[in-house]
């Protein structure tokens, strides 16, 4: 199977996931130039992927945040004569009324809004190429860096706690300021290949000039993002997307999380020591009582 560049295609081409309405409004986006603007109709439509056949133009754009003509633009944009030709087509491939049963609490909803998330994961790695092509690029930098600021910090931290029991060097970039910058210089020089992002939103912009510093200084660039719509998209080599729950206060990153163990996964088939590694591991805390279990 051939290597996937585009960046808003890598990870959403599979027969499953064109079941779900989710994935068939990514295929629709698919092959358009969108601004930005209308990218974030885009991103808004896929977070509401089950509701957008019943919506008007006025409520898709105040769920989006832009204006009523916006939307409008956007659905020319992909190729229809207006907005209602565009929601006559969405209607058509997903004919089902949206679900009324609505749960008991807003706390069950949100769980719930999760399981969807994983869902959509799970139909996006049917097709198992993007992941495994990310995983070699990650096995292949001698050194790594593993980028996630602000809300993705943890996810960063979490991929690079575990990364550094298989991969000979791993460093961390979970904190911004001007000296980003100058740790991506002093991976390169140390023979650092490919970087790994994980972005959340909202999305910071010290990230979106990290990419592209790190795209200038020769590396190449795995995202995982909410999106693949999302700002980064344009300095990704390889994006892959896994949704964020909206529900509460602040967003949930199951799906990201999740995503970042299979890439886990994915490197270690790639690192022909990295079981004999865990296995030195394992010995080495015994020895010094690391875990009470």
């Amino acid at each position: 199977m051939s290597e996937r560049t585009d960046s808003t295609r890598s990870g959403t081409e599979n027969d499953a996931g064109a079941h779900s309405p989710s994935a068939r409004l990514q295929s629709l986006f698919e092959g358009h130039r969108l601004t930005p603007t209308q990218r974030r109709i885009a991103h808004c439509m896929v977070r509401r992927a089950a509701e957008v056949p019943f919506l008007s133009s006025v409520e898709l754009a105040e769920l989006a945040g832009v204006s009523q003509p916006s939307v409008t633009r956007f659905a020319v944009a992909l190729g229809f004569d207006g907005y209602p030709a565009l929601r006559k087509h969405l209607r058509e491939t997903a004919p089902s009324e949206p679900a009324t049963g609505a749960l008991a609490n807003e706390y069950q909803q949100a769980v719930e809004a999760e399981i969807a998330n994983l869902r959509h994961l799970a139909e996006l790695l049917a097709d198992p190429e993007p992941v495994e092509r990310a995983g070699r690029l990650l096995a292949a930098s001698p050194t790594l860096l593993v980028l996630g600021l602000r809300a993705a910090a943890s996810q960063a931290f979490g991929f690079a706690y575990f990364a550094a029991k298989v991969h000979p060097d791993v460093r961390l970039l979970d904190e911004g300021g001007t000296m980003l910058a100058d740790r991506i210089d002093a991976a390169v020089r140390a023979g650092a290949t490919t970087l790994l992002c994980f972005a959340l939103p909202r999305h910071p912009r010290e990230v979106v000039d990290a990419l592209a510093y790190a795209k200038e200084a020769g590396l190449t660039v795995v995202t995982v993002a909410d999106s693949a719509f999302a700002p980064v998209a344009r300095h990704s080599d390889l994006l892959l997307p896994a949704a964020v729950g909206t529900g509460l206060a602040f967003d949930t990153a199951c799906s990201p999380m999740l995503l970042g163990r299979v890439l886990l996964e994915a490197m270690c088939d790639g690192l022909p020591q990295a079981q004999a590694r865990l296995e030195e591991f394992d010995v080495r805390a015994a020895e010094r009582g690391l875990f009470v279990e």
